[in-house]
């Protein structure tokens, strides 16, 4: 069985992921040309950390689209190297990082210098998982005929937000900060 280490050695880098994206491409480039960091110390205090970040994502996924940008940004202010692995190109991986059972993604997990994994991240923000909770609570039943076209609207809708809500991206930067911060301070 690979360690993460090994994941993260044998990833691409998270520039490289974003420039070969299929899917999502320029939602997520127009989120991370868009976003702007916080001046609040958290890049600086990071820098002091020898810390490296591996995504466990995909382009298909909305949330990911958005998320990755986001600490990426973080990762390149801070001298982080962060790579990413395909969800469902093995999924031993993402098996040992599910969420509530599932294999939602993206996963951050945060390595330490010897490449032992010391924290994870993810899928969403709380105010990202408020956001989609809503969203699904609005649904219809899924025997419901109308469900299926409802459903894609919603994707459609959520796709939408996450693109353009700058205020739902610095959610996930507080959100991922805290959770670093918590393992480092």
């Amino acid at each position: 069985m690979k360690t993460e280490q090994q994941y993260f050695e044998e990833g691409k880098s998270i520039q490289t992921y974003m420039e070969e994206m299929s899917k999502l491409k320029e939602e997520s480039t127009g989120v991370y040309k868009a976003f702007e960091l916080p001046e609040d110390g958290f890049v600086e205090t990071l820098k002091q950390h020898r810390l490296h970040f591996l995504t466990i994502t995909e382009d298909w996924c909305g949330d990911a689209m958005m998320i990755n940008p986001v600490i990426r940004k973080v990762a390149e202010a801070a001298g982080v190297d962060m790579r990413v692995a395909l969800r469902d190109a093995d999924t031993d991986l993402i098996d040992r990082h599910l969420t509530n059972g599932g294999r939602a993604i993206p996963i951050v997990l945060i390595l330490d210098e010897q490449g032992q994994l010391v924290g994870k991240w993810g899928p969403r923000s709380p105010e990202g998982q408020k956001l989609v909770d809503e969203l699904r609570a609005a649904l219809p039943p899924k025997e419901d005929p109308g469900f299926e076209e409802k459903q894609k609207a919603m994707y459609a809708a959520l796709k939408s937000t996450y693109a353009e809500d700058s205020q739902l991206w610095l959610s996930v930067y507080e959100s991922f900060k805290k959770t670093v911060l918590s393992l480092i301070e």
